[in-house]
């Protein structure tokens, strides 16, 4: 296309973009526009066609069927956390603005509109002392985090958030609204609890709330050595599901605000969330503490589950292991005295593996620990390829070239035949979506 075409299809679009949206419309040039575009990720610099800022579902419908009219791509985009793809030439639509959060304590139900982040959520939940499956940010969006599977740290007692959904309202492709459920769209239903995002705009989400005030949270810190660490396998086995925890390796900083006794060295901190019964987390605790001892800063607190930020560890490598035995071990800290890699070890298991027939297809359920590395060299994947399944989980994922690998065989299929009948045509492609396959009779998923 030339580009005085160009110029002419930009101009068409633009205007009737601004026609059929009560939102505002921002074009390149603008300072909004400028502000708007931009992800979360630095190394994105996307240039879409014009930035949509929607104010209401019609305007989120109107953008879409602008943005096939015209045959530009779209891109939807609420907080920014989970884009990986840069939105070039196409229609962003923007969600931000609609934060909607409704309460039903007595059912024990949220509902949420999709610019909404889990810190409206928390806030709105709080007072009726119940909580969301959430992450460990606040400031993550709660229809992204949730489409990706959504591993926060009560999911070893209440599952994925995904899990937790018990409705959802769809844009389809070919722009009709529908109100999914167990009974609604089945098949859309299972797709979207894990599955991502590529397969309708969610224009609102209903999912459970749960019995949660206060819990005991925060960090405990050991000295590092190999031992601790194969002895966090086997304590980990023994844990209630109450009790969430994760293993990292870090160097510490050499400055004046870390604590002398970790101060310029690695340690291992162990990050810790139950949510049972307070009076029980030390003696829970207590095995791990006395094989990896002594502890060297203890930042443990009984506080409201609202404020427990537990922090995260940046993916750059991801797998999940069945078992952490040494030379798998010893990998992993070798790496870390190489590079200064940060690696977390999270225990998965409890309802995340034991979540029924019926659950969606979030994650690799039966793998009992995540690997996260932040730093990995050139050879890592290889060299612990041995001791992993090959797995990753879609909210920790940048790679969309990967996104198959976050599914088992089996449900990676049924995802197929949901994307292949509700989006023949993989007009949602801006991002993680599993191809449909090229040769399919086309039918309703199963």
């Amino acid at each position: 296309m030339n580009r005085i075409a160009t110029n002419a299809r930009q101009s068409t679009l633009d205007g009737d973009l601004r026609r059929r949206v009560t939102g505002t419309v921002h074009t390149a040039g603008s300072a909004a526009y400028e502000a708007l575009r931009r992800p979360l990720r630095a190394d994105l610099d996307p240039r879409p066609s014009v930035v949509v800022e929607a104010a209401n579902v019609a305007d989120i419908r109107s953008s879409l069927l602008a943005a096939r009219q015209h045959g530009v791509p779209l891109a939807v985009q609420a907080t920014g956390h989970g884009t990986h793809v840069a939105a070039d030439d196409a229609v962003l639509l923007k969600t931000t603005g609609m934060t909607a959060v409704l309460v039903d304590p007595a059912r024990r139900i949220a509902r949420v509109g999709p610019g909404t982040r889990w810190s409206e959520v928390l806030t709105a939940a709080a007072p009726f002392g119940l909580a969301p499956l959430s992450g460990s940010s606040p400031t993550v969006g709660v229809t992204g985090y949730t489409l990706g599977g959504g591993v926060g740290w009560l999911a070893r007692r209440f599952g994925f958030a995904a899990d937790s959904v018990v409705r959802a309202q769809v844009l389809t492709a070919d722009g009709r609204l529908l109100t999914t459920g167990p009974d609604q769209y089945p098949d859309l239903f299972w797709a979207l609890r894990g599955g991502g995002g590529g397969f309708g705009i969610v224009t609102s989400l209903e999912f459970q709330l749960y019995p949660v005030d206060q819990v005991t949270a925060g960090f405990l810190y050991v000295p590092l050595s190999g031992e601790a660490i194969a002895f966090y396998e086997t304590w980990a086995s023994t844990l209630p599901d109450e009790l969430s925890t994760a293993l990292v390796v870090r160097r510490m900083p050499a400055a004046d605000d870390v604590p002398a006794a970790l101060r310029d060295r690695s340690v291992i901190m162990l990050k810790v969330l139950h949510s049972g019964d307070p009076a029980q987390t030390r003696c829970l605790l207590a095995p791990m503490l006395a094989a990896a001892g002594p502890v060297l800063q203890d930042e443990l607190r009984v506080l409201p589950y609202a404020q427990a930020a537990m922090g995260g560890t940046a993916a750059r490598h991801l797998d999940f292991f069945p078992a952490l035995p040494s030379a798998a071990i010893d990998e992993l800290l070798a790496v870390h005295h190489a590079t200064g890699s940060t690696v977390e070890i999270r225990h998965w298991g409890g309802a995340m593996a034991d979540a029924g027939p019926d659950a969606g297809p979030a994650g690799h359920r039966e793998a009992p620990f995540s690997v996260i590395l932040d730093t990995p060299q050139p050879d890592t994947a290889a060299r612990l390829a041995a001791y992993g399944i090959g797995g990753t989980f879609l909210n920790f994922l940048a790679d969309t070239g990967r996104t198959a690998t976050a599914f088992s065989a089996e449900n990676l299929r049924r995802l197929r035949d949901v994307k292949r009948f509700y989006d023949p045509e993989n007009f949602f492609r801006l991002g993680h979506t599993v191809a449909a396959p090229a040769a399919h009779p086309l039918r309703r998923a199963a």
